[in-house]
């Protein structure tokens, strides 16, 4: 599903503009998730405009699902959670860069959510259970890992299942699922159409203020195109400002790009917005992913990273 974004660009995807972008014609793949409201802040802004670029969002499963169509070039950025993304790079599978962040977790950003009248009622009686999720080997799957350890249980006590976000929420309530990770708006959906109930909040603790996901590009579509990164970037840190500041921002995003009406977004309750990627909290993620057994060895991210902070 592809959505336009406001122009500028010419129809071969290239300025003529001395000094301006290489290449004019930007694709972003992204879940339809508050995370990536900036995106749309700064296409209706013009924020993308003024660095002469023509954005246009593509609507993805999830960021591992949708990594072939970055490596094919189909996508220019993708969204992407950053298990999928240091999977792919730590394998070697993706040469990828990080040009921006989208989200950390705050709390009652993610749920665990069950069924109405469910007998679970705590994280442990989730043993021999089913766990439906966006994807597997992912952030989902990683966080709900990283919850079970501290309940006394392991990932293979339970079976994790693959549904889309919005159809989870069904899945759950059908009894396909026993329990469901599911982000804002989708456990509000799962409440208030189904009275499912939260099970935990997934991220506190250990992973309190977890990063979730960021852009990423290819390494070699970032040298070849280095200005067409750094204006990429300095649009989205205006719009990432904006949504840090101005609230009512973000919920009018959200309407266009998701399914979410304004009385839901009003409800919502917005997680951490950086306008820079901190190296250090991000390699908690590769640490936990090394701890769970998702990469084999320690990796370090800072290298990934377009314009990193360290701290």
């Amino acid at each position: 599903m592809l959505a336009s974004g406001c122009g500028g660009g010419s129809d071969s995807g290239t300025t003529a503009q001395a000094g301006g972008p290489e290449k004019t014609d930007i694709i972003v793949g992204m879940l339809p998730l508050p995370e990536v409201a900036p995106i749309q802040i700064g296409i209706d802004k013009g924020f993308f405009k003024a660095e002469g670029l023509n954005v246009k969002i593509e609507t993805i499963q999830g960021g591992g699902a949708a990594m072939s169509d970055l490596l094919s070039e189909k996508l220019s950025v993708l969204h992407s959670n950053y298990v999928s993304a240091l999977l792919a790079a730590s394998s070697g599978t993706a040469k990828l860069k990080i040009v921006g962040e989208a989200y950390a977790a705050k709390p009652a950003n993610f749920m665990l959510m069950v069924k109405k009248g469910s007998t679970i009622t705590k994280v442990s009686d989730l043993k021999g259970k089913k766990v439906g999720v966006n994807t597997l080997n992912n952030i989902a799957t990683l966080s709900v890992s990283a919850l079970l350890k501290t309940n006394g249980l392991t990932p293979e006590d339970v079976q994790f299942l693959e549904r889309p976000f919005p159809d989870l929420p069904g899945a759950l309530d059908a009894g396909q699922v026993d329990a469901a990770f599911l982000p804002e708006p989708f456990y509000q959906v799962a409440a208030s159409k189904n009275g499912a109930v939260v099970l935990s909040d997934m991220f506190t603790g250990p992973t309190a203020d977890f990063p979730i996901a960021g852009y990423l590009t290819t390494e070699k579509f970032s040298q070849e195109n280095p200005k067409t990164v750094a204006a990429f970037q300095r649009a989205l840190t205006k719009a990432i400002e904006l949504a840090i500041s101005n609230s009512a921002e973000v919920d009018t995003a959200l309407t266009k790009y998701t399914k979410i009406d304004k009385a839901t977004a009003d409800l919502m309750q917005l997680g951490g917005y950086s306008t820079s990627v901190n190296g250090t909290r991000l390699q908690r993620v590769a640490d936990l992913m090394l701890e769970f057994g998702y990469i084999k060895e320690k990796f370090e991210v800072a290298p990934l990273i377009i314009g990193e902070k360290a701290s």
